[in-house]
């Protein structure tokens, strides 16, 4: 495999400008854009990009470790740690490609399942688990991570991180909002309202649907006739369509939407194809709805196995792929001990972000717990 970078990503300023994704994407308009074939081979645009070897290193690095935290939760819940867990098993590329690519301040609004976003910005294992395991409404501060909290109302995250973005641009920053959604969120009503504002307004919204191909057991061939990039164009938006299991693709797509989006040039949406390979939560038996041909042809596309091939034809030394093992084992061990250490709430807390201001019945409801609390105290 040739041309290969290293280390400076895709292109450096002195080097000529790489071709427009969004213009190739305008003009074929064949399929999405992709950089690696299933089986790891460059395409024609991916060689002509070319490959950041340490980037490259990097994407598999963020992806292994969230498959890796995707399996101990799952494994913690059919324990009876976790109340829940909604894996991001096969969307790691769309993913960590996609916020790879963004700065640091950019802030990033989730869905439910962006585990492995969340683990590049910095979230913690027992962050990630608090929610789940029912010790509380959210498990981190969103303000360090520049990553917003959760959001289990299909699409409404996508009205506050326009709202956001209206707040941001009213206070001159060049920050991107980004947001994450799904396919079958595409389908709600506030999605496309998040669409119409953030075009009307000039908002610098970036937009990321992971289109895992379901909507819990919906597909999209039932779902909607046009695909969401099309829909959102026609709201006014600059769109793209990438594999979603392509990271270097996906980095790549992301970067140059970004970068629309940060120059003023409006807001943008990438939408990254993948697939849902567990179901869509752990209460979800996919197997009801879907194939096993399906299954098998998703995962001779899997976004680990892509990329791992590249690294090793690019003759990536054996110790990186080792010491990633060895680093792989010490998270399952943390996951499990951050899982298990997760303290109970204080059921008084309840009653404290009820409202923002203080609030007479809410008042009366804790004194009355505390009350009943003190009384079975006694007769223990």
């Amino acid at each position: 495999m040739t041309l290969v970078h290293d280390p400076p990503a895709f292109a450096s300023p002195t080097d000529p400008p790489p071709p427009s994704l969004e213009r190739i994407w305008t003009s074929k308009d064949s399929g999405p854009i992709q950089f690696v074939t299933p089986d790891g081979e460059l395409t024609d645009l991916g060689a002509e990009y070319g490959v950041d070897r340490a980037l490259a290193q990097t994407l598999y690095r963020d992806m292994a470790r969230a498959r890796r935290l995707d399996h101990e939760a799952l494994a913690l819940q059919r324990q009876g740690e976790l109340g829940l867990w909604l894996q991001c098993w096969g969307q790691e590329a769309a993913q960590v490609g996609s916020v790879r690519a963004l700065s640091p301040s950019d802030y990033v609004f989730p869905s439910y399942r962006e585990h492995a976003a969340a683990l590049v910005r910095g979230v913690t294992p027992g962050e990630l688990l608090a929610q789940w395991r029912g010790v509380s409404h959210a498990g981190w501060d969103p303000g360090p991570y520049a990553f917003h909290l959760y959001s289990l109302v299909l699409g409404t995250q996508t009205l506050h991180a326009t709202g956001y973005a209206m707040g941001s641009l009213l206070d001159g920053a060049d920050d991107v909002v980004t947001v994450y959604f799904g396919d079958g969120a595409a389908s709600q009503g506030d999605v496309n309202e998040a669409f119409n504002w953030s075009a009307a307004g000039n908002i610098p919204v970036l937009f990321i649907c992971q289109n895992n191909q379901w909507a819990i057991s919906t597909p999209t061939d039932v779902q909607f006739r046009a695909p969401v990039h099309q829909r959102a164009a026609g709201f006014g938006l600059r769109t793209f369509h990438v594999d979603g299991n392509d990271a270097l693709a996906t980095y790549a797509v992301t970067r140059e939407a970004a970068a629309i989006v940060r120059r003023g040039e409006g807001p943008a949406l990438v939408e990254a194809e993948t697939f849902r390979m567990a179901g869509h939560s752990t209460s979800d038996d996919p197997s009801r709805y879907r194939t096993e041909t399906d299954l098998a042809t998703w995962q001779a596309r899997d976004p680990l196995l892509r990329l791992e091939t590249v690294l090793r034809s690019l003759d990536t030394r054996a110790s990186y792929f080792s010491e990633l093992e060895e680093e792989l084992e010490r998270l399952a061990v943390e996951v499990r001990r951050a899982c298990r250490e997760l303290p109970d709430p204080v059921l008084d807390q309840l009653f404290t972000h009820t409202y923002v201001d203080p609030h007479p019945l809410v008042d009366a409801e804790r004194l009355a717990y505390r009350k009943f609390v003190e009384l079975m105290s006694v007769e223990d």
